[in-house]
């Protein structure tokens, strides 16, 4: 699989919404965490979130969440989702630096990644950040949420 060469990310419109919505709703890790459309679709208006859509042309491929306040008043990913088609083609890792570079005068960064979703928290060790705690049970039972950090600057 090639990279993603033009990947423009800008803030999302409403019609990005319903589309981030559906894309995470459909796939891992929100089934297992049994987060459905409607779970989704809340997720994405909480208020104060900045969601964020990464395009190849008029394709969408993913999006970016984030919290500017979530963590003890520091920068918080609620999600990053990218379409099957284009993981594993630096779509996700532009995500990420695009994040970093915005909220880099904040200078932490945090998110969660679920215990069973081993792909992402090796993708989140290549990109640097460190593990500093696990909620067991915290989503659902039986599995826990990992808490990540990464200090920007």
């Amino acid at each position: 699989m090639s990279t993603v060469r033009e990947l423009v990310i800008r803030r999302a419109q409403e019609p990005d919404r319903e589309w981030c919505a559906r894309l995470i709703s459909s796939s891992e890790p929100w089934i297992t965490l049994r987060r459905g459309l409607k779970e989704s679709r809340a997720l994405l208006r909480r208020t104060g979130v900045e969601l964020f859509v990464g395009r190849e042309g008029r394709h969408r491929l993913g999006f970016i969440l984030v919290q500017p306040y979530g963590l003890a008043g520091s920068p918080y990913v609620a999600s990053l989702a990218v379409i099957a088609g284009a993981r594993s083609r630096g779509v996700g890792a532009r995500l990420m630096a695009f994040a970093e570079q915005r909220f880099a005068p904040r200078r932490h960064l945090f998110l969660c990644v679920s215990s069973f979703n081993r792909r992402a928290q090796q993708f989140y060790r290549r990109l640097g950040y460190s593990r500093v705690a696990e909620f067991a049970d915290y989503i659902v039972d039986g599995h826990s949420e990992v808490l990540m950090y990464k200090k920007l600057s």
